[in-house]
């Protein structure tokens, strides 16, 4: 899996959350849960998903690039339900396995499958971009979907994937449109600016507990990660885009 996009990047980074405190407080401070986040799942964006569906202790969670599966285990206690995740991380699964019960896996994008009919709701938080092929996933996606199934994704251009000129231009649009999912898309693209601002302010406040952790690295790489928001938000959108997409597979006849 060496080949893959960031992937020897991603089981650094998942072997140091499983013991970094500095980064579970940076996490706690910027986006609200400590969810391991290495992008934008702030817990007000993933809360976005509980409108969509009915709490219910028979409900099937599955989340793509579930990482170490805290934010699917944060939608189990709001929802009920199993939760079933993978990840191309090996190291963010054995996490996983050992801090949550559920169906965890290691596999890529289009590497895996599950039965027809699967999941009451699909959840995809930055990593859609990660498909080799974004229409044959959303098609795969919406077979797993039971009928009535929600898919919530966080979506972002403007670094993996090109700046297009609006929402209905993104490769996730067209790819729901080609599979006759009809969604409802909202442009969080100035959150996204506050957000990278205050994780860019919390992680300059828990500097002093990576250098003494060993962790500078993961500071300078936060540090990188958030300097495109020290421009005008005028200037930032221009270059970045973020949507939240829900598409909702229509209910058997």
């Amino acid at each position: 899996m060496d080949e893959l996009l960031f992937h020897s990047a991603y089981e650094q980074f998942y072997t140091m959350t499983r013991t970094s405190r500095a980064f579970a407080a940076y996490c706690r401070d910027a986006f609200g849960e400590d969810f391991s986040q290495d992008g934008f799942s702030d817990v007000r964006q993933v809360a976005r998903a509980l409108e969509h569906v009915q709490p219910g202790n028979d409900l099937h969670l599955l989340d793509v690039g579930c990482g170490s599966g805290k934010m699917l285990a944060w939608l189990q206690k709001q929802l009920g339900g199993s939760i079933h995740g993978f990840d191309y991380s090996a190291q963010a699964i054995q996490t996983a396995k050992a801090l949550h019960t559920g169906d965890f896996r290691v596999a890529a994008i289009g590497e895996i499958d599950y039965p027809e009919n699967s999941f009451d709701l699909i959840t995809a938080m930055d990593t859609l971009y990660f498909a080799p092929d974004m229409a044959a996933f959303v098609g795969q996606m919406k077979r797993w979907l039971k009928p009535g199934g929600v898919l919530f994704v966080g979506y972002q251009e403007g670094d993996v994937q090109p700046r297009t000129r609006d929402v209905s231009t993104t490769v996730l649009a067209r790819a729901l449109e080609q599979h006759g999912l009809a969604y409802q898309a909202e442009d969080i693209t100035r959150e996204t600016w506050e957000l990278l601002r205050r994780k860019r302010a919390c992680a300059e406040k828990h500097h002093q507990a990576f250098l003494d952790e060993g962790n500078e690295m993961w500071y300078e790489m936060l540090m990188g990660q958030t300097e495109c928001a020290m421009e005008a938000y005028e200037a930032f959108r221009e270059k970045m885009a973020r949507y939240i997409f829900v598409a909702k597979k229509e209910d058997a006849a």
